[in-house]
């Protein structure tokens, strides 16, 4: 895969990282879990604009993610923005999902990290949602480990709404223990395979933050057309649960 995003983001967190650290106090815990070479699915939890932000800077390596292509409507975003990383996805046209999940497959199988938000975009509560699927069918299909993002005080940073971060303010960020595929492997299931990772990394997420969970999609309500990775609905808790208690809970 080419490596025509993302060719700035080095350049621009040397210069960003210095600033934002006098800006902010960002404390990371478990940054060992982020693998120093190949590829890996990082899944932060999502509370505000500034986590997209808050995450490369903390980040040793490289990040790539998905956007939608209407954020790139002026020069200056059709340029800063796929070199800071993000790679757009044009929602028209067709299977948009299929689009980024075969974007987001093509960064990973390049040895790089992807990052993606499970609950699909930011929660407006401040609550844990459900997640969708889309970084378990990324795990699957490249073998990559996902790697749970607990990310914490970004909400008092900057709240839903609220034009501009807060500065001075405290924010932490902790990386937990990555979730392989072949620990799934023994469902043959796909749908109950995916739903099964997806729920283990949220439960992850769950105790690295100490959010309350809500077992409803954040995006509820909204035109399937506005998901970036589209996943499928099914019931489940962010519990740890054998394939036997998933194929229950489905079934039931």
């Amino acid at each position: 895969m080419g490596r025509e995003h993302g060719q700035m983001q080095t350049t621009v967190l040397a210069v960003t990282r210095p600033f934002m650290k006098c800006l902010w106090r960002i404390n990371t815990v478990g940054l060992d879990h982020i693998p120093v070479s190949g590829p890996a699915i990082l899944a932060p939890n999502h509370n505000s604009v500034i986590d997209s932000f808050f995450l490369p800077c903390v980040l040793p390596r490289r990040v790539s993610y998905v956007g939608k292509a209407e954020y790139l409507d002026d020069w200056k975003t059709r340029t800063l923005f796929p070199a800071l990383g993000m790679i757009p996805i044009d929602r028209t046209g067709g299977d948009a999902s299929a689009r980024a999940l075969d974007t987001a497959a093509g960064v990973l199988e390049a040895g790089e990290l992807f990052g993606i938000y499970p609950e699909g975009t930011r929660s407006r509560d401040g609550l844990l949602h459900k997640g969708h699927t889309g970084a378990a069918r990324l795990s699957v299909r490249t073998g990559a480990p996902i790697v749970p993002v607990g990310i914490l005080g970004t909400r008092a940073i900057q709240p839903p709404d609220h034009p501009l971060p807060r500065p001075f303010r405290p924010a932490e960020i902790r990386f937990g223990r990555p979730i392989h595929p072949a620990e799934s492997g023994s469902i043959t299931d796909d749908r109950l395979r995916f739903r099964q990772i997806t729920d283990e990394v949220m439960y992850e997420i769950r105790a690295l933050t100490g959010q309350d969970y809500v077992n409803d999609y954040a995006t509820k309500g909204k035109a399937a057309a506005t998901e970036t990775l589209e996943a499928v609905t099914d019931p489940g808790m962010p519990e740890r649960r054998s394939s036997v208690e998933v194929l229950r809970s489905v079934s039931a």
